[in-house]
């Protein structure tokens, strides 16, 4: 295997570690919670972080991920390996973790293309396209919107609309793995070396664009129930995969909800409309509510700017606002535990002597 057609690059290269171990770089192809297999270029090994890695790891999103490059050491005599260093990703896309804790999670690392996928049924939601953008922008990945299920649409030009308004400024391919409709234009991103991520929700049609573009059943596949258009959960864990064309292309569980976890500046660039609208706002503060001369209101009274899109904007700020809060209060709690964990075994280690 060669370690350049799975994206290990110079950026990689150049983070290799002196030590006394042996240690080979190895990128993450499929995770399982804590339990990952690695390839290198020479193994396929099933790998679990060593017990100092885990020692002086604080945070869910410092352990290694689908797509990221690591760097192990053999277990003697076995196909297993112990991950000693997670080499800095070039892209990771994230988002807050399910549940009531603020706390951020890896989906994917280290990808160079972001395929939103939404297919073109009742689970078409522009609500939640533009949260994907936002969280695409935030990876430092490129967002492509990928359309699937077209065969099953009897008007595209409704969804493509919509598209163009949430995902303003990004790429679109409308597919259909049934007709073989945009898989071709999806291969145009797929060269040599390149890494692309597909996320979306459950039924989307992920998993059978994987199979397609592996052209081989590498995912397993469900249907869709017909009374809703939604779809079961058909991936349960991350995996990459490499295509005939040399890149790699990872594929992830359906996301039933997507809370970001991004700045201010990815969430302007999501919203690029609203922030040029509001650069003609009478007031430099204007909060685009009841102030006299706010041009982003004047917007959505001239239909040119739709009231549902303003009102997700400002969700977003808020959810952005609310995770800067936290995380910061959460960083210096962390600080304060892990100096308590390390003069907890200082004073063990010096009992000892």
């Amino acid at each position: 295997m060669n370690l350049q057609t799975l994206g290990f690059t110079t950026y990689f290269e150049q983070q290799q570690i002196d030590t006394k171990k042996q240690l080979y770089p190895a990128r993450i192809v499929q995770q399982h919670k804590h339990a990952y297999r690695v390839q290198g270029e020479h193994f396929n090994w099933l790998g679990t972080v060593s017990g100092s890695y885990s020692f002086h790891t604080l945070h869910a999103i410092d352990y290694p991920a689908i797509g990221d490059w690591v760097l192990v050491e053999q277990m003697p005599g076995e196909e297993k390996c112990l991950i000693h260093h997670l080499l800095e990703r070039k892209s990771v896309f994230t988002r807050k973790a399910a549940g009531l804790e603020v706390e951020e999670q890896v989906v994917a690392a280290n990808i160079d293309i972001v395929f939103l996928v939404m297919s073109l049924n009742d689970d078409f939601n522009s609500r939640r396209l533009e949260r994907y953008v936002v969280a695409a922008w935030e990876s430092g990945a490129m967002p492509v919107v990928v359309l699937t299920k077209a065969d099953m649409c009897e008007d595209v030009t409704p969804f493509i609309r919509e598209t163009e308004t949430a995902a303003m400024g990004v790429d679109y391919v409308v597919t259909s793995v049934v007709t073989g409709e945009g898989l071709d234009d999806l291969r145009q991103y797929l060269t040599l070396g390149k890494t692309a991520a597909l996320l979306g929700s459950s039924g989307a049609g992920k998993s059978s664009l994987t199979n397609a573009l592996v052209e081989t059943t590498a995912m397993k596949v469900s249907s869709i129930r017909e009374d809703d258009a939604k779809g079961r959960h058909t991936t349960t864990h991350r995996e990459l995969v490499q295509l005939p064309s040399g890149a790699c292309l990872i594929d992830t569980p359906g996301m039933r909800e997507l809370h970001i976890w991004s700045e201010q500046n990815s969430l302007d660039t999501g919203f690029k409309d609203i922030e040029g609208y509001a650069e003609d706002c009478r007031f430099r503060d204007c909060t685009h509510q009841n102030e006299p001369g706010c041009a982003v209101r004047g917007a959505i009274e001239r239909g040119e700017l739709e009231l549902g899109r303003l009102q997700n904007y400002f969700k977003l700020l808020r959810e952005v606002a609310f995770i800067e809060r936290k995380t910061n209060a959460q960083q210096q709690l962390a600080e304060k535990r892990r100096w308590k964990k390390i003069s907890k075994t200082q004073k063990a280690n010096y009992k000892q002597r």
